[in-house]
């Protein structure tokens, strides 16, 4: 306006000389307090796949003014999240906590980068970025959440009326002695001819078996890499796995694992210690698929080789047809002669939602009979383990750790091993 009011210049020069006067303030105001502003990240060391972790955020102001803040925390890659960002208000002298959850859907290193804090005085002239921390690393293992939920389902359902039922695990074929009969015991380890000689009742002992050996197998073959709501099979078959153990463990009996593909890849021998869970989550936690067919006859082969002692496998594997099936049953059946072997394998449930999805056209309907007739596979793959004498868990991923756990549990109250 002065170019037509010369008058007005005096005025646009001494705004324009606020202005700067008021930057540089406020440039004084931000960056002339050391240790104005405190920032850092409270993470949990490890993180639980597939379950809710929770982060905090702390940011303390020192100036004697309210801060306006805008918040960027560096995640790690496999979220891929490139727009978290948070703003808020601090009063002086005050403390803001940023709470927020993050779900990971893949074991692994994750890391952590800087913790980016950009702030404007009241002024709002100048913004300062303050970076905090240096990258930090976290390890994601497989459900632990998950693993400590079953495991106290588990010990409740053995509460009734305020007693606890304890079962027998099992005797072994190991004769101890012959002692007194008293009520209570056993009426089938009556021994008729002691009875005789004595005439009164007379029982054998046994020596009890107090842990047994329970080993899951997984399989890390290319069929395990199918997703399901963001995680692999073989991520449910890791989750379930691990809780699987603990159950054992807590049972009392010797949990082992083994994970295999083209070869045997991890091989932790079934154990009683209280170390024996930290040394499962730590060599499951970064297990990968592979995209090559598993070798199951290496798998029988190395089972014979390493696993002196009858033992109860529960195999994590996954079969898409009966021909994939019977191109492994021969070693199935082989390694079901020496061990107790019970074989997991997943239900498809994008089968079912297309098999009850309504045909309009002749492509819906083409759709609908491949879905059904991988289903009749599926309920065939299960029958043809039944006729061999294999146990089999038929279940859903989401669903896979109940249905195991329930299966060992019912294994163990049969004393089938």
């Amino acid at each position: 306006m002065s170019w037509f009011f010369p008058p007005l210049m005096v005025v646009a020069r001494l705004l324009g000389w606020v202005l700067i006067l008021s930057v540089f303030l406020d440039t004084l105001l931000l960056y002339g307090r050391r240790g104005g502003l405190l920032a850092g990240r409270q993470v949990s060391e490890r993180f639980s796949n597939g379950d809710v972790n929770e982060v905090l955020l702390q940011i303390q102001n020192n100036y004697p003014f309210t801060l306006n803040a805008v918040v960027i925390d560096e995640l790690p890659e496999q979220f891929q999240d490139r727009q978290w960002r948070r703003t808020l208000s601090i009063a002086p002298g005050a403390t803001a906590e940023i709470p927020y959850e993050l779900v990971p859907k893949e074991r692994g290193v994750y890391t952590f980068g800087q913790l980016h804090v950009f702030i404007l005085s009241p002024l709002g002239l100048v913004r300062r970025r303050c970076s905090f921390g240096r990258e930090e690393v976290v390890k994601v293992y497989p459900s632990y959440i998950h693993m400590r939920k079953h495991q106290f389902e588990v010990m409740g359902s053995t509460q009734d009326a305020g007693r606890q039922r304890l079962r027998r695990t099992g005797r072994s074929l190991e004769f101890e002695q012959i002692k007194d009969y008293v009520p209570g015991d056993d009426y089938r380890t009556i021994n008729w001819k002691a009875s005789a000689r004595k005439d009164q009742l007379m029982v054998n002992t046994y020596v009890e078996e107090r842990s047994q050996p329970i080993y899951c197998v997984i399989d890390k073959g290319r069929l395990m890499k199918f997703p399901f709501q963001g995680m692999t099979l073989l991520d449910y078959a890791i989750n379930a796995s691990l809780a699987l153990i603990n159950v054992a463990l807590q049972r009392r009996d010797k949990a082992g694992l083994i994970t295999f593909s083209r070869k045997i890849d991890q091989f932790l021998p079934a154990e009683r210690q209280p170390s024996q869970l930290s040394a499962v989550m730590e060599a499951l936690y970064n297990q990968e698929t592979e995209f090559k067919e598993s070798d199951y006859e290496q798998l029988y082969a190395q089972l014979r080789r390493r696993l002196k002692q009858r033992s109860l496998l529960i195999l994590f594997t996954n079969f898409e047809s009966v021909h994939s099936l019977r191109r492994q049953l021969p070693y199935l059946r082989a390694i079901g002669r020496f061990h107790l072997l019970v074989t997991v394998f997943f239900d498809n449930t994008e089968l079912h939602s297309l098999q009850r999805a309504e045909a309009h056209t002749i492509e819906d309907i083409y759709i609908k009979t491949i879905a059904d007739r991988f289903l009749y596979e599926k309920r065939l793959i299960a029958k043809e383990l039944a006729q061999v004498g294999i146990l089999s868990v038929f279940t859903s991923p989401e669903n896979l750790t109940v249905a195991t756990i329930n299966k060992y549990l019912e294994i163990k109250a049969r004393q089938a091993i």
